[in-house]
């Protein structure tokens, strides 16, 4: 007799129970409408998203000291490890050039600020300053400072990633040196607090769709929907100018990697709708790293890479600062040389680098660009104030997708990628364990089932781990395991 068929609510209401990618695409929906049809209530949501972002940040720093411990110390070649920073940070300045570059380019043949014809006495500078809280970007020799941790408490205190990058590097280096028989006991601990991390985020990430939500009911209800058809031609000269950038990375990972972009999208869609919908690329980044580690990158290059990128690899941001400054200088009537937009692409080089966890950063950027070419007023970075929470939704997916591809182009280039198991995860060909980094390999059943996999042993476990097989809606699902009759497999 054949198995009924669930009906149609019964299987809706399973998607949203076990999918993550679900429960956060309708929250989405339901904040923009709650946004729309309540503004004045709707933005009183936004303490929802700021806390889902806070709780994240507390486990960045100690998360990213375990990977790179751990992936030093795995290693056993630090300086395999230094070519690995080394390439990244090659990589990272000919992404954001190139994204500068595109930039400019859509903004001269677009022109989305012409016509406006905007008297600059008009703006109120002070808005600006309301923005960033008078702040100001660092200098290049402060920003190198900052760098440098003053107490191994205090950069996981402030949340300081590359002070705690270079402590990382230090302890994983001081392991290598003693070797494991002088101090057996601290590599295992770092391992066994890297699982407690991600176990932490598992109970963190079920509050997304509640963080998404709040965010952006709070987003919709303060800044309308009125916003998007005032600057219209800007928000989609930026996205897409963003679009054309991926597909740039996307030909980029195929030819470096053999990997599809498009494939890896779909991999990481939870956390892409996250990032969108709380516009924080902060608040996925746990999640990102463990799904880069169980797709084939090696700790080492997941650990240092990753993390560097934001501070380093800021594409979309990158392709905004450019674009909006000749939006700027279009919209006050002043006509830039080819001159003034190439000392627009170096000033926005070196800018761009110390924007990262910095309040009101692209208005900070923008307003030193305008002051370096001496010919736009200041006061008309005023301008972007009411699109610059639109553009947020297009700067988080191009950094964060940026700096993915990073990771695998350069994990490639050292040989730190398993770029087969990479292909079968992203295929879907093999399922990542949440329990672990294992994979199980998904294997048709003769009558042409449902892609179940069969029951595989951990390598080094004593007993059969239950496999784990691919919901239709894109979710993780425990298939019981089943007695062996003959010694299971290893996984890949």
């Amino acid at each position: 007799m054949p198995p009924s068929v669930p009906s149609l609510p019964r299987r809706v209401a399973r998607i949203l129970r076990t999918s993550l990618f679900a429960q956060v695409a309708c929250a989405l929906v339901l904040g923009i409408v709650v946004g729309k049809l309540w503004p004045d209530a709707a933005t009183q949501f936004q303490p929802l998203g700021d806390g889902f972002t806070r709780l994240i940040k507390t486990i960045i720093s100690p998360l990213v000291f375990c990977v790179v411990v751990v992936g030093i110390a795995k290693a056993g070649d630090l300086k395999a490890f230094g070519r690995i920073g080394l390439k990244a940070l090659v990589w990272f300045e000919v992404a954001s050039t190139v994204a500068l570059l595109i930039g400019l380019l859509a903004a001269n043949i677009v022109q989305p600020g012409s016509g406006m014809n905007v008297d600059p006495s008009q703006l109120d500078p002070s808005a600006v300053d309301a923005q960033t809280g008078g702040g100001s970007l660092p200098s290049t020799t402060e920003f190198v400072l900052n760098a440098l941790p003053q107490s191994f408490i205090g950069a996981f205190a402030e949340n300081e990633l590359l002070q705690v990058l270079i402590l990382a590097c230090l302890v994983g280096a001081a392991l290598l040196h003693l070797g494991h028989t002088k101090v057996p006991k601290v590599l295992p601990a770092v391992e066994q607090a890297q699982e407690i991390i991600f176990a932490i985020v598992g109970f963190i990430m079920r509050l997304a769709p509640i963080a998404v939500f709040g965010a952006m009911a709070s987003l919709i209800g303060q800044y309308g929907l009125g916003v998007i058809e005032t600057y219209a031609k800007l928000i989609i000269l930026c996205y897409v100018a963003a679009a054309l950038f991926l597909v740039l990375l996307g030909v980029a990972l195929k030819a470096v990697t053999g990997l599809s972009l498009w494939k890896f999208v779909r991999y990481i869609r939870e956390e892409m709708l996250l990032a969108l919908g709380t516009a924080s690329t902060e608040s996925v980044m746990p999640r990102v790293m463990q799904k880069l580690r169980r797709a084939g990158a090696r700790d080492d290059a997941v650990g240092l890479v990753l993390p560097t990128g934001y501070s380093f690899n800021l594409d979309g941001a990158s392709l905004y600062l450019s674009i909006g400054t000749l939006f700027i200088a279009q919209a006050v009537g002043v006509d830039l040389s080819l001159s003034q937009q190439i000392t627009v692409v170096l000033v926005l080089m070196l800018t761009s680098k110390g924007m990262a966890g910095i309040p009101g950063s692209a208005f900070l950027a923008l307003s030193a660009t305008a002051s370096s070419l001496g010919a736009i007023p200041a006061g008309a970075v005023a301008l972007l104030l009411g699109v610059d929470r639109i553009m947020d939704s297009m700067r988080v997916v191009t950094n964060l997708l940026g700096n993915c591809v990073a990771v695998f182009a350069v994990s490639r280039w050292e040989g730190a990628l398993d770029a087969d198991r990479a292909k079968k995860v992203l295929d879907g060909a093999i399922v990542p364990t949440e329990g672990d980094d294992e994979i199980v390999p998904v294997v048709p059943e003769a009558d042409g089932g449902k892609g179940e996999s069969s029951a595989t042993k951990a390598p080094g476990a004593d007993a059969p781990v239950a496999p784990v097989a691919a919901d239709p809606d894109g979710g993780l699902a425990a298939v019981p395991a089943q007695p062996a009759k003959e010694p299971a497999q290893e996984a890949d």
